[in-house]
């Protein structure tokens, strides 16, 4: 067995709700075969419904469930486990990936331990595409593989694909987690994009209760490809192709403007489609009876914008767009009491604005001992661009208002608050009077800052990422900006480092680390991140893998590069970071469990946990760096900073 397996995990995988775009994934990937094909697009988003386990290693594959008392338990072996995968069943899912790791992989086996399962099986929202992914997950995290998400994407797909299921790309998307994503299906070629939310969107999915055969659903739809051999293949191929591309297109419209009521419109507009184009080449399966009685049901019209069928279509599940919270409320009451059916919830609200920020200062600076007696080294002087001769801690702050910041926590020691008191606090009215009016004008905004400040108290000297975790009552859920007290930041460009950071997250809705390169030789002293460019500016990057201080051989095999396609570039934490509920939740629990690495509480741990749960951004940060935090780094601050072009 991996001698670098970890001992248990927990792990949840939601399932999928396609919104738009049914069937154009598979369809997509027909253009490997004909080019004539439009590429497929699809809106797709997580749902809170999913699948939790408990996953350690094992010498056996093994999969087990609370929920039916069964067990599936092989050799990794490949060819048994192909051959498990080809005879069908719920446990052929994860057989199929189970082989497809085994062929690929050098790795033991592992137990997969079912707790719970919100999600309903056989209803369009890919309960088999999340325990596809679940396996593959529970593979990369137990064996260390660092295979990126999109990684884990493809090889849910691809096990799938081993079984008599055959779906399509777009359900395995369910490995991004709960949020909003355009997909382009371009042969073997696959897209996605965060999209942002401008409104609530109240939605309620509901499983029919009255059951579908999506085999037979799949293989009637791909008779009409890859070549139209009559008017009614054509028909599909127009379906799922051109007029697809033009519903989704604005449908991406209508959620990045807010337009809910037209979105719900565009739900009638695309069923129709379906039902007229797609619905007559498997009459048997499509003409889906009981979906289009809650389609046509006058009771629910005063409640929702719109509905439509989902995912492959059929009577397995129906997705209604409620008008407002209390709308939805009673769609769900209607369809559970007087309908009979499974009805649940998935709102979807805009992202929420980054408005707080957290500073860790705590700590007595023993490497600028004995200047640290006297003043904290978050106080120390340096000579901004304005001519002020400013403490550390105000060229942060003063960024962090620049960038539309609303409260900042600062996270201090017990015995430290008199000091930020006292410096928050106006001066006395006789050293007021001496300043100059711009330097009356700044005192003015020192003391304006006292209203903006919460403090935290580090009472145990635990790791960084104890302390950052200080400052989760103050988070409240909400995304927050994360700055080092012994840095400080010098943005190139007109936005600040840090609104560089809250535009990076706004772009995509997900954590955010700063980055920047840094030489080969230099990896050693650094966090280091890989990843793939998500714009064409190559700003921004899907994360892959974050390395805590790599050798360089590591780093030169594992973690570089390609910038405008030429030079081989190594990324450091620049030391910003945005953090959201996920990384909070991960922290808490590492703390409860104790969780150490090298003795302490890591933040690195936390971030790389949530980004292969649900993924992590980096943002090539337009700016440079300066640590305070040594006595000759502080030295070369003082010489550099602000001093640069």
């Amino acid at each position: 067995m991996n001698q670098h397996s970890q001992e248990s995990i927990d792990l949840f995988v939601p399932g999928r709700l396609c919104l738009f775009g049914e069937h154009s994934d598979w369809a997509g990937l027909q253009r490997v075969m004909n080019s004539a094909i439009v590429p497929g697009q699809a809106i797709v988003t997580g749902i809170e419904q999913g699948i939790y386990a408990t996953v350690s290693a094992s010498d056996q594959f093994i999969i087990e469930s609370d929920l039916t008392q069964e067990s599936f338990v092989c050799e990794m072996d490949t060819a048994v486990l192909r051959q498990k995968a080809n005879e069908g069943g719920y446990y052929s899912y994860v057989a199929g990936v189970a082989s497809y790791i085994s062929e690929y992989y050098s790795v033991g086996g592992i137990r997969i331990h079912i707790t719970k399962q919100t999600l309903p099986v056989k209803s369009g929202l890919s309960s088999s595409a999340a325990v596809c992914v679940l396996a593959a997950r529970a593979f990369n995290q137990i064996y260390k593989l660092k295979i990126s998400t999109a990684g884990e994407m493809q090889i849910a797909f691809y096990g799938e694909q081993r079984t008599p299921s055959r779906c399509g790309r777009l359900d395995q998307a369910c490995a991004y987690g709960i949020k909003p994503v355009h997909m382009t299906f371009n042969g073997n070629e696959i897209e996605t994009r965060p999209l942002k939310i401008a409104k609530p969107m109240y939605w309620v999915i509901a499983d029919l209760k009255a059951g579908k055969d999506t085999v037979k659903i799949l293989s009637d739809l791909n008779k009409c490809y890859p070549f139209a051999e009559n008017e009614k293949e054509e028909t599909v191929q127009q379906a799922l192709g051109v007029d697809n591309a033009r519903l989704v297109e604005r449908a991406t419209e209508y959620i990045e403007a807010g337009e809910i009521e037209k979105l719900g419109q565009l739900m009638v507009e695309a069923q129709k489609n379906f039902d007229e184009k797609v619905a007559p080449a498997c009459p048997e399966e499509l003409t889906s009876p009981v979906l289009h009685s809650v389609l046509n049901d006058a009771n629910l019209k005063p409640w929702i914008y719109g509905c439509k069928g989902v995912g492959s279509q059929g009577d397995g599940t129906v997705q209604l767009l409620a008008k407002d919270e209390e709308c939805q409320k009673k769609v769900v009451d209607y369809l559970k009491n007087e309908r009979g059916m499974d009805p649940f919830t998935l709102t979807l609200k805009p992202q929420q604005k980054v408005r707080k920020a957290v500073i860790p200062v705590a700590g007595f600076g023993t490497r600028l001992y004995p200047a640290t007696k006297a003043i904290k080294k978050d106080f120390l002087p340096i000579l901004d661009k304005d001519g002020m001769f400013k403490p550390v801690i105000m060229i942060l702050l003063e960024q962090l208002i620049a960038s539309g910041i609303e409260e900042i926590c600062l996270v201090i020691g017990e015995d430290e608050k008199p000091i930020y008191d006292s410096f928050f606090q106006r001066m006395s009215q006789e050293n007021y009077d001496k300043l100059p009016e711009e330097k009356q004008k700044y005192e003015d905004f020192i003391s304006g800052l006292k209203s903006k400040v919460t403090y935290v108290y580090q009472t145990e000297r635990k790791g960084f990422g104890h302390a950052v975790y200080q400052s989760c009552e103050f988070a409240g859920g909400e995304p927050v900006l994360l700055l080092l007290g012994d840095m400080i930041y010098e943005s190139t460009i007109g936005k600040t480092c840090s609104q560089q950071m809250i535009d990076a997250y706004e772009e995509y809705g997900m954590p955010v680390i700063s980055m920047h390169d840094v030489p080969l030789n230099e990896v050693v002293h650094y966090g280091i991140m890989k990843g793939r460019w998500a714009d064409e500016n190559e700003r921004h990057v899907v994360l892959e893998e974050i390395a805590e201080k790599p050798t360089t051989e590591y780093a030169q095999d594992h973690l570089k590069m390609i910038y405008k396609q030429t030079e081989e570039k190594y990324y450091a934490v620049f030391g910003q970071y945005i953090l959201t509920k996920e990384v909070y939740d991960v922290l808490e629990k590492n703390i409860r469990e104790n969780r150490l690495s090298r003795g302490e509480i890591q933040l690195t741990d936390a971030l790389e946990e949530v980004r292969k749960n649900s993924g992590m951004m980096g943002c090539r940060i337009r700016g440079r760096s300066y640590d305070v935090g040594l006595p000759e780094m502080y030295i070369d601050t003082i010489s550099r900073y602000g001093k640069q072009q």
